[in-house]
């Protein structure tokens, strides 16, 4: 990504092993996990949910998680939040193709996983016109609910 804005050539995303490796050393950087809520969108959030528990961040916010390829709910991207220990919270439209309400249910989750629907969103939170929801309110509302999720950790250190 940091190329494609240098105006490099347009490609896929480097491999796990080097995502990792970027997030730990941005997060050695920072001053290490206990001071710092990880997270991101799609991707990002998937990324830093597999380095959570390794850094020990203080929390870990996923916008949009990408539970499974779109069409593809047999390849899920779940193993690991069985077992995570980070109080996370995810941020999911309810008809994300990478993961709906719907397919979501069934997941095996860890109880430090609090899901937050908006409803009719796709992978970036836009719902259908007829939905009456927009793009802006749903976007307000997940500020608002990771601002409180944030707000509701323990101190760093704690």
């Amino acid at each position: 990504m940091r190329a494609r804005r240098g105006g490099g050539p347009r490609s896929g995303p480097d491999r796990e092993p080097v995502l990792r490796q970027a997030w730990k050393e941005a997060v050695e950087a920072l001053g290490g996990g206990p001071r710092l809520v990880v997270g991101g969108k799609s991707m990002g959030g998937r990324i830093a949910s597999l380095v959570a528990d390794e850094i020990g961040a203080r929390g870990l916010v996923c916008l949009g998680y990408p539970f499974h390829p779109p069409g593809q709910g047999d390849r899920l991207r779940t193993r690991h939040l069985a077992a995570l220990a980070t109080p996370a919270l995810f941020l999911q439209g309810t008809r994300d193709p990478f993961g709906s309400r719907e397919d979501v249910g069934g997941y095996e989750l860890s109880p430090s996983i609090r899901i937050e629907w908006l409803e009719d969103g796709d992978h970036s939170w836009k719902p259908r016109v007829r939905s009456g929801q927009t793009a802006e309110g749903h976007m307000a509302a997940a500020v608002a609910k990771a601002a409180d999720f944030v707000g509701g950790l323990a101190p760093a250190g704690n």
